[in-house]
Order: C-alpha cells, then structure tokens, then sequence
C-alpha cells in the first residue's frame, strides 16, 4: 500500500506565498515522478507542475515564474512553493506521484488534496 499525504493549503490574501508539502508512504521501490495538480470549483483538473526522478520540471504556463517544485528524495517527498499568488489560484491541489512499487510496474497515486484560497 502507498499513501501520499499533503499538508500546507490555507487561506493567503493575494501576493503572498504558500508552500505545499505531499509525502509518499508505504511499499516504495521507487519514486518516477511527481506532480501537482489542481482542481477549481467547475473547472476540470489540471496539471500544474512535475518534477521527474531526474530533477527535470515542467510547469503550466499561468505558474510559470510564480511557482517552484522540488523535491527530498530522501524523504519521499514533493514540496510546491507558491508565491505571487492570484485569486485565480485558488483550488484544491493534488499530489500526484508515479511509484514503482514492484519492478517493472509503474502505478499512478493521488493524495486526498488540500485546499488554497486566495483572497482578500
């Protein structure tokens, strides 16, 4: 079993910064990739930033600049620094993280989400 945990949302007026931390847990071989994602009220899900096991990122276009993915790999863990933040930011954010917990299959895993609001 794999468990990805975030933490790290509230509430933050525009301009500010959060950062948001997942934690994966559980029968680990190794770790693909990881992702966040994010999901406005009506709005469907969407890809906000991926780091690979090599350190390569990719980022959506509105984040770009404003956002940061890194990662502890001694700690199984994938951290988003936000800063400048919108209200058009505002969303429940995923983790998500490629495993592979039996060579050579790899399975997609979701952490529950945590909200972010930003507002004045």
């Amino acid at each position: 079993q794999v468990q990805l945990v975030e933490s790290g949302g509230g509430l933050v007026q525009p301009g500010g910064s959060l950062r948001l931390s997942c934690v994966a847990s559980g029968s680990i071989f190794s770790i693909y990739a990881m992702s966040w994602y994010r999901q406005a009220p009506g709005e469907q899900r969407e890809l906000v930033a991926t780091i690979t096991n090599g350190g390569t990122t990719t980022y959506t276009a509105s984040v770009k600049g404003r956002f940061t993915i890194s990662t502890d790999n001694a700690k199984n863990t994938v951290y988003l620094r936000m800063d400048s933040l919108k209200p058009e930011d505002t969303a429940v954010y995923y983790c998500n993280a490629d495993i592979v917990v039996r060579p050579p299959t790899v399975i997609d895993y979701w952490g529950q989400g945590t909200q972010v609001t930003v507002s004045s």
